[in-house]
């Protein structure tokens, strides 16, 4: 297995990414290896530093990088070198298993798109992300913020999505499939909500336990949260606030804990040809550490065959 890491993304990299692919490196087995992407020529010395040596990974050298603000399409295209159009292109050809960036979110979510594809079957790709529970684990909630405006036909895949993950990765045998909402009938919410409530219902591959409201967005009412990414986004802003506002306040609580983002490491994009993993912008080496393995969870899961299976049939 190989695991691709873009080195030069983030607002901390490249030290903080070269930090936590060392750290990973410490939770692989043998037959499991790490490709970096991005200048080797400044990488190396932060290996030297840890007395960490560079034969244990695989160097990609590039010299470009997109950056945080760059248009994603445009950059992509007009910086064919950089780390992130690189690994892509390794992912596309089958040279690594699945490719990681804490760097420009958008030029992750354009570059899977052009390079592995959507799976056939799939309308529109999904980021989902964890939200921890009150009594323990956590539920996935999709669309995290990849899809603002969705038609209900997206929302029931998002459903069929978040369910085999969390089945296959997480190991959640029935995974209670809830739609946010504004009221728990059936007939409430907007035009986007009273229609998708049938097709989620009606779907053979889902335990549709039906709406969820805000208030259920902790409890162990649903395992899989499933909104359009304008409504995902903010809950996922807003529940991550929870966490720096108990540092803030001095509080020390396990629950709240838990919304420390590092401890997860990255968000995964659900429906292209192969795993690949978004890392938030401010990643420390925790949280690469963490992305990475996650990446591995999913190669190992075999999720994304499992997503062809589903929806190619």
């Amino acid at each position: 297995m190989k695991i691709g890491l873009d080195i030069m993304g983030g607002d901390y990299a490249p030290t903080a990414t070269v930090l936590g692919a060392i750290a990973a490196h410490q939770n692989l087995s043998k037959n499991q290896h790490l490709v970096l992407f991005g200048d080797k020529d400044v990488a190396i010395p932060i290996l030297q530093e840890q007395n960490f040596n560079p034969d244990h990974f695989e160097f990609v050298h590039t010299t470009e990088v997109i950056g945080m603000g760059e248009h994603p399409t445009k950059a992509i295209v007009q910086k064919p070198n950089s780390s992130i159009s690189v690994g892509f292109q390794m992912l596309k050809e089958g040279k690594i298993d699945a490719f990681a960036s804490a760097g420009n979110t958008g030029a992750m979510l354009v570059g899977a798109m052009f390079s592995v594809k959507a799976i056939q079957g799939v309308l529109r790709p999904a980021i989902s992300a964890i939200i921890p529970k009150v009594k323990g684990g956590f539920a996935i909630l999709l669309d995290a913020g990849a899809n603002a405006d969705c038609k209900p036909e997206h929302l029931t895949q998002f459903g069929i999505m978040g369910s085999l993950f969390s089945k296959y990765v997480y190991h959640n045998e029935l995974p209670k499939v809830g739609l946010m909402n504004l009221g728990e009938e059936a007939e409430k919410g907007n035009l986007l909500t009273q229609t998708t409530y049938p097709l989620l219902k009606e779907s053979k591959q889902l335990n549709f336990i039906g709406n969820i409201e805000g208030r259920d967005l902790f409890n162990d009412k649903a395992d899989v949260i499933v909104c359009d990414g304008f409504t995902g986004n903010i809950i996922l802003k807003l529940a991550e606030s929870f966490y720096v506002l108990t540092l803030k306040k001095g509080l020390k609580d396990e629950f709240f804990d838990r919304f420390n983002y590092e401890q997860y490491g990255g968000s995964p994009i659900l429906g292209v040809n192969a795993p690949v993993m978004i890392g938030h912008g401010i990643s420390s080496p925790e949280a690469i550490k963490n992305m990475i393995l996650q990446s591995k969870n999913m190669v190992e899961s075999k999720i994304i065959e499992r997503f062809q299976s589903a929806f190619n049939s």
